[in-house]
């Protein structure tokens, strides 16, 4: 493999296509990005920006000529239409794969999610451990993978991630509820008792993992792979020190869990809070992944723990907050509207 390689992201303008971006750059490589939005970074310059849809056949082929890996990072999150979730996550997938199978592509990388395991009853979770979508988004996951499994089986290098939640430059999203709530010197509210153990994820290792992926021995990439930070504590401790960082002297509360679930659950239903069933049924378990195996074959050595990562999180979210104080939105890259949660601000 010579070492500069032609790099395809799709869904490069979202958070972590950004990151993968920059990371790729700064080691050499052609990148070209695919998004139905617009690459709006300092970096534009440096890549070839296609502005596209993955459900688009024609498009892609257009794409995937002279490309040598392809990252395929874009999916429909949950906040969107289960038809939206499905054509993108499932289709798109199969019309990504299927193209670069086509054009003889040398690696495919699918980011999947641990939303893959829904709510498991044991931890730390294994590759092979049983997968249980849980609404849209993990259900067109799983069948996502299944179609990337089709393509190995063609002898197709095709590594599968699959991230515990992870944050970093660039992510707003649900996170951005909680660091609206430090910087204004408030406490925060946590299902639950705070002592489950709920592993995240610094943006910088993923980006790590999928290189790594990209670039070893294609026999041992092409498999599965759970990525996830390698220190974390509690959840109510990780979450403690952005509070500390925040300086304002103020501690994450703790409230019985099935009340606010239940609470959560009205709020959604009448469309009076950004949270969704995934984020607050999970948020009071415990929610970690094994990562030994990603370890011992690709070589991953995650450098952020829990803490240092959402405080790195946070100070880049003050850093730059006057970039979109005023929007929201449904993906990662803007804050959601807090919706009535706003109003429960007042009490903390």
């Amino acid at each position: 493999m010579s070492d500069k390689q032609s790099y395809l992201i799709t869904g490069g303008a979202g958070f972590l296509g950004i990151n993968l971006a920059r990371y790729l750059l700064a080691r050499g490589h052609a990148v070209t990005s695919i998004d139905i939005a617009d690459f709006d970074y300092p970096e534009r310059g440096q890549i070839t920006e296609i502005r596209g849809d993955i459900r688009d056949r024609a498009k892609v082929d257009e794409v995937m000529q002279g490309i040598d890996i392809v990252i395929h990072t874009a999916a429909a999150l949950p906040l969107y239409s289960k038809e939206d979730i499905f054509s993108t996550d499932i289709d798109g997938s199969r019309n990504m794969i299927d193209s670069a199978y086509q054009h003889g592509v040398k690696r495919f990388i699918h980011v999947s999610s641990t939303a893959v395991y829904g709510i498991p009853d044991h931890h730390p979770l294994l590759e092979d451990d049983k997968l249980d979508g849980v609404g849209p988004y993990g259900q067109a996951k799983i069948l996502a993978e299944e179609v990337c499994l089709e393509y190995r089986k063609k002898g197709m290098c095709v590594p599968v991630i699959r991230p515990k939640s992870f944050i970093g430059p660039e992510r707003l999203g649900v996170f951005a509820l909680f660091y609206d709530w430090a910087k204004d010197g408030k406490g925060f509210p946590m299902i639950g008792n705070g002592k489950n153990r709920y592993q995240l994820l610094d943006v910088e290792d993923l980006c790590a993992a999928i290189y790594l992926s990209a670039t070893i021995d294609p026999k041992i990439a092409s498999d599965t792979f759970n990525i996830g930070a390698k220190e974390y504590t509690t959840m109510k401790e990780d979450y403690q020190a952005v509070l500390d960082y925040a300086g304002f002297g103020k501690k994450i509360s703790t409230f019985p869990a099935a009340p606010m679930i239940w609470t959560l659950r009205v709020l959604e239903a009448l469309n009076l809070s950004p949270l969704y069933k995934w984020v607050y049924e999970t948020a009071s378990k415990d929610s970690f992944v094994s990562i030994e195996k990603a370890e011992r074959l690709l070589g991953y050595k995650p450098r952020y723990s829990n803490k240092d990562a959402l405080i790195r999180n946070y100070k880049w979210y003050i850093d730059n907050l006057h970039q979109f104080e005023n929007k929201s939105g449904v993906s990662h890259r803007v804050p959601w509207s807090q919706g009535v949660l706003k109003i429960a601000k007042v009490f903390f």
